[in-house]
């Protein structure tokens, strides 16, 4: 048994990522030959939310311990992933403006940016079960970051991106090896008077796994919120990074009209945080009587399918309400 599920269950599901990935890159986005259009986009997305599906109808057919309401958490988890990483995509669209990569060479980096977030994303949630699993307090802790950052989601301006050169995995990879200022293709790496150099690509490339780290900070607590068994939180999130790739291309057309996603993204985050929270009333009471304080706080557990509508319902409003007022905006 691996975190409560036969390993042989961890085995099938990453054998059936590989193959979900290797299908993705041979079929969507040839490497190199064509821009990705907003059709192609948007099948491939259909095509990966319906596999996200069938696997959570797995989830409810198989599940060996209550599959009704695992199923209703992976479909929560999935759904605060994807909602959060929409907003993520905006930032990869910025990278891409900033290190003029073009549209026909973007799916390239998206696929190995998703490839190695894959692997981050199983290390830190693995981490942080093991972690919950022994300090169960840590949970109160996820909580208020998760407020922290909701709260950000209000006051954070995005003309005012940092400087992506100025990263410091970027810094640090260009002291040790030489750079090239121009691209060549969908290339990562070319040789120039005997020398090996790294493109423009493959700093972006970084920068977007850097990005990924700081994004995972905020949405592994956050699926955490709705479910504490590692094999719902892992894929769930995994399920939902797979898709981004065609979810890029889809949203980059139409990002103007998203403008105002983020404060709905900001609820869902508080939400959440609150909803932690709310569970952690033994940790509470325990600290208010260690300083002398009476506070009696009742355990509140917000269900899972009241969790899914609010989070469902509130990015709807959201995307519905920065379409309405950006049409607005422009017809005036």
């Amino acid at each position: 048994m691996l975190m409560g599920m036969p390993v042989w269950a961890w085995i099938v599901f990453y054998i059936l990522v590989i193959i979900m990935l290797v299908a993705d890159l041979k079929m969507f986005g040839k490497k190199g030959q064509h821009e990705v259009g907003v059709g192609e986009a948007l099948r491939m997305t259909c095509v990966w939310i319906a596999v996200s599906l069938i696997f959570c109808v797995g989830i409810y057919l198989f599940y060996p311990v209550d599959p009704h309401e695992k199923a209703m958490e992976f479909l929560a988890g999935y759904l605060i992933e994807k909602s959060l990483s929409m907003d993520n995509l905006f930032v990869f669209l910025m990278l891409f403006s900033y290190f003029g990569i073009e549209r026909k060479y973007q799916h390239e980096v998206l696929f190995w940016g998703i490839f190695g977030a894959l692997v981050l994303r199983s290390v830190f949630i693995f981490a942080g079960a093991a972690v919950v699993e022994r300090f169960e307090w840590v949970l109160g802790l996820f909580g208020l970051f998760l407020l922290y950052t909701g709260s950000k989601m209000f006051t954070h301006d995005d003309e005012k991106q940092g400087d992506p050169g100025n990263n410091f995995i970027v810094r640090l990879f260009k002291r040790f090896f030489p750079v090239a200022t121009k691209m060549d293709g969908d290339k990562f790496f070319i040789v120039e008077q005997g020398r090996r150099l790294a493109t423009p690509l493959f700093i972006a490339l970084i920068v977007i796994e850097t990005s990924d780290v700081a994004f995972a900070v905020d949405s592994i607590p956050a699926v955490f919120s709705v479910s504490r068994d590692p094999f719902i939180v892992l894929t769930s999130n995994i399920f939902a990074i797979l898709g981004l790739r065609a979810l890029y291309f889809a949203l980059a057309a139409i990002s103007k009209y998203f403008a105002y996603l983020k404060y709905g993204l900001g609820i869902i985050l508080i939400f959440v945080g609150v909803k932690m929270l709310l569970a952690m009333d033994e940790y509470v009471n325990a600290l208010g009587r260690m300083v002398g304080l009476d506070i009696n706080m009742p355990h509140t557990e917000i269900p899972t399918p009241w969790s899914l509508a609010f989070i469902f319902g509130t990015l709807v409003l959201s995307m519905g309400l920065s379409v309405i007022i950006t049409r607005r905006r422009h017809q005036s």
